[in-house]
């Protein structure tokens, strides 16, 4: 036998027993694991011979006639009254038969991750359905608003460039929006359901994935009317800051990723810089009531979304006109300026001119660097505003260092 087709064989036969070993301790009426490997066996056998005759039809009758016997079986438990109403069993019966015909094709790669997948699923059966139990209507919304902003806007939208300067590209703008939309939506759902029973440190890291500057808005309000709270919340606020830093790589890691070792080891040493600092005022503090803490905006609403897609398109656009008429002097200005009210445009902006070769790499890491000085300044200012002087100070020490420490960065590179 051929010894890549015995590895195939071997891997059909494997995905059969395991899909069928979860099935058997789901106690299935249906298909058990000597049933699951039998039809892994069948679809590559089926696989096979279609592929050595040329005659593709082969798969379709085997298909054709496992959907008859499942048709047959689930009759005959009807009469008896055993029939199941779920199709769980049935629909992995089905794709377990086409993954492994698939597989006789040669797909070893795809057919592993989508069996493995499948398997997956079949096993989560109770987390999933308490993760859908749990859903409030706001999560449903957010959801569905989501997917509105990702599969139903973005797809439409112009692959192509307009306006001024020539950079203004409708799908790649709204593709921002959507990674970044995806960032905060991932970080509101672990706030939901962890983030408010595990604590400070949590509570700061989830805060920056969804914003660290509405945490810091938050948080500062929130010390103001509790100032036993004041250190506990500087804590949160500089853990969400350190979170936006490590967007800040991740977005690089996305847009620009063969760039990526170039511009995102500065970002490096200002996390350690930063995790000293937060591992320093985590022991020097008590525990923050989670019953206490405040709640996060839904990030997946379509009017932040319209604001990000704005404010990215105005960064993109100022950065055009800084790169063509004032050089480096323009682009500290453009990169200061925008970081003072949001990171990720002038992130996203800057690490696709990367891409597209318009910026060499090491200056667009200089430029970040420099806006995320201003980002943490205003952030700082932001907190003492609104938290009052006593946590004016409690943020002093930390954001100074940071801000120290990124201008050192920006000022070597």
């Amino acid at each position: 036998m051929d010894q890549e087709l015995l590895v195939r064989l071997v891997v059909a036969l494997g995905l059969g027993l395991l899909a069928g070993l979860q099935r058997e301790t789901s106690q299935s009426n249906i298909a058990g694991i000597r049933t699951f490997a039998l039809i892994a066996l069948f679809g590559f056998v089926s696989g096979v011979l279609s592929r050595q005759a040329g005659i593709p039809a082969l798969v379709v009758g085997g298909l054709a006639a496992l959907t008859f016997l499942l048709f047959v079986a689930n009759y005959l438990k009807s009469l008896s009254g055993e029939l199941d109403a779920g199709q769980t069993t049935e629909v992995a019966v089905l794709l377990m038969y086409l993954l492994t015909a698939w597989l006789a094709w040669g797909h070893m790669a795809e057919v592993a991750v989508t069996g493995g997948l499948m398997i997956l699923l079949l096993y989560l059966k109770e987390p999933l359905r308490g993760f859908a139990h749990r859903l409030s209507a706001a999560d449903l919304r957010a959801i569905f608003q989501f997917v509105a902003l990702s599969l139903v806007i973005l797809p439409v939208l112009p692959n192509r460039t307009f306006g001024p300067y020539d950079v203004l590209n409708p799908f790649e703008i709204w593709l921002m929006v959507v990674l970044i939309t995806g960032i905060g939506l991932v970080g509101y759902f672990l706030w939901k359901w962890v983030g408010t029973k595990s604590g400070m440190v949590l509570t700061g890291l989830l805060g920056g994935l969804i914003s660290s500057t509405a945490t810091t808005l938050s948080f500062a309000r929130h010390s103001r009317q509790n100032p036993r709270l004041v250190q506990g919340a500087a804590l949160v606020i500089v853990l969400a800051s350190l979170v936006s830093i490590v967007r800040v790589c991740v977005e690089i890691g996305v847009v620009s990723a063969e760039a990526a070792a170039t511009m995102v080891w500065p970002f490096l040493v200002l996390l350690a810089g930063g995790g000293l600092i937060a591992w320093w005022m985590y022991h020097r503090i008590e525990a923050l009531p989670a019953s206490e803490l405040p709640e996060h905006d839904n990030p997946a609403e379509l009017k932040s979304a319209l604001v990000f897609g704005l404010l990215y398109s105005l960064v993109v656009l100022a950065v055009a006109v800084a790169e063509t008429h004032f050089g480096e002097s323009g682009l500290a200005v453009v990169s200061f300026l925008s970081g003072l009210t949001d990171m990720d445009a002038i992130t996203l902006s800057l690490a696709n001119s990367v891409h597209l070769g318009r910026l060499d790499p090491t200056h667009g890491s200089k430029y970040i660097l420099l806006a995320t000085a201003a980002n943490t300044l205003f952030k700082g200012g932001l907190a003492a505003s609104l938290g009052g002087l006593r946590l004016g100070k409690a943020l002093l020490f930390p954001f100074a260092v940071l801000v120290a420490l990124g201008l050192g960065l920006f000022w070597f590179l």
